[in-house]
């Protein structure tokens, strides 16, 4: 469908305008527009295979499969490009089902409780969070503009609240009885009240917001603006914007350090975590991850670490927090997005784009911080399910929540139950 949209109006004025191209091949100011923008055009092609290939070539068999293509197109010109095309998709779509395959050869340690029917179009979901007074769980049902409010006790959607346009993070704080939910399609901020589930106070200004977190030591909220590159401010008592602070690049996730006492923001194009003080409001560190893209991240106080996923090459780091220093790198699913932690079992999941949750044990054999003090993970496998790129998980049931915005034609929350392993966890 994207060729078809791409190609088709490109194909029809070309139908249409040859006709009457002998009207007007001789005019010098067409050749010279026509000279211009086929030079434009020589220069755009090869940027855009850059790009592709950049996406595209991940591994050895799409590399073979991109200079065997080659190879026939240079030597042996009369090959139709289409069935070409066709070939490697069919070479493609065999190693895939081969990878899956092999990915799914672990035990993953969850099994299906229940597919919740969720109201709305089957459309793009993004974070969760969930009020542990309550039980709450709030899901941001991303492009149809609702906060979706799900009864983790009653096991059942108790509210769908419209008027969150291209809603992204959500924070829920019981402290202050309030839901924080960016609304980036509205550039704003929307704070709602957690016992009537009506929009408190709004906070605008804010480009796109996206992560949210809140300190409890300074009753602040922080939010991360991806396009406007900082972290806005707002007084949580009188909410209101307070500062607005400058990071150098588009700002992806923010979490809030209770053992520390500072907030940390990834930003994503400087591949960096930056520190600020929040009794300032000013950036007092910023850590380079050796990794693309670091915009996901979640940070476990207790066991002085950060789990960091980087959407550019599918990383997940583990940081020490007492150092900053990246001590493990795993591989995870492409484009990684939302991670969730059970304190309890000590088990992480890092959700991804392309619908693949990887599951860790942080305290498993192995697992534990060795000689020199850091922390290790242990691979308890994978799960696929379409567009699970957000995951969350209740540490008082050790229940998994994914929204997943298309199953059988209709968007569903998916609750799994974690199952204990050999090693208890």
């Amino acid at each position: 469908m994207a060729a078809v949209a791409v190609f088709l109006p490109v194909f029809l004025f070309v139908v249409l305008v040859a006709r009457r191209f002998h009207d007007f091949a001789d005019n010098t100011r067409v050749t010279a527009v026509v000279d211009g923008v086929t030079a434009a055009a020589t220069g755009t092609i090869p940027g855009a295979v850059i790009v592709l290939g950049h996406r595209a070539l991940i591994d050895l068999p799409t590399a073979l499969i991109c200079l065997t293509v080659l190879l026939l197109v240079l030597t042996m010109k009369r090959i139709p490009e289409p069935l070409l095309i066709l070939v490697a998709a069919v070479v493609g779509i065999s190693i895939t089902n081969g990878k899956n395959a092999h990915a799914q050869a672990p035990a993953v340690p969850l099994r299906l409780v229940a597919d919740i029917p969720i109201s709305g179009p089957a459309v793009r979901f993004d974070y969760q969070s969930l009020n542990p007074t309550t039980g709450q769980l709030y899901i941001s049902h991303m492009s149809a503009g609702d906060l979706v409010v799900f009864d983790t006790r009653a096991n059942r959607v108790v509210a769908t609240i419209p008027g969150f346009r291209s809603a992204t993070g959500v924070l829920a704080v019981p402290a202050e009885h309030r839901v924080y939910v960016s609304a980036a399609g509205q550039h704003e901020v929307v704070i709602v009240n957690d016992e009537t589930l009506q929009v408190a106070a709004r906070v605008g200004g804010v480009q796109f917001p996206d992560g949210i977190a809140y300190d409890p030591l300074h009753r602040k909220v922080y939010v991360s603006d991806e396009r406007g590159g900082t972290d806005v401010v707002i007084d949580a008592q009188r909410n209101v914007r307070t500062a607005t602070i400058e990071l150098g690049g588009e700002a992806g996730n923010t979490h809030y350090d209770p053992v520390a006492h500072r907030i940390l923001v990834a930003v994503q194009t400087k591949n960096q975590l930056v520190t600020i003080d929040p009794a300032t409001d000013r950036v007092v560190g910023r850590h380079d991850m050796p990794c693309s893209e670091p915009h996901g991240f979640l940070i476990d106080g207790p066991h002085r670490v950060a789990f960091v996923s980087c959407e550019g090459d599918a990383k997940l780091l583990v940081v020490d927090l007492r150092t900053m220093r990246t001590t493990a790198t795993y591989k995870v699913g492409d484009d990684p997005d939302v991670l969730a932690l059970d304190p309890e079992l000590g088990r992480l999941y890092v959700a991804a784009e392309s619908g693949v949750v990887s599951v860790f044990d942080e305290r498993g054999t192995g697992s534990e911080r060795g000689s020199d003090g850091t922390l290790t993970l242990v691979s308890l496998g994978e799960l696929h399910a379409p567009h699970a790129h957000s995951v969350a998980v209740d540490p008082a049931t050790h229940r998994v929540y994914l929204p997943l915005q298309d199953v059988n034609g209709r968007p569903v929350l998916r609750v799994m139950d974690a199952v204990l392993t050999s090693a208890g966890h």
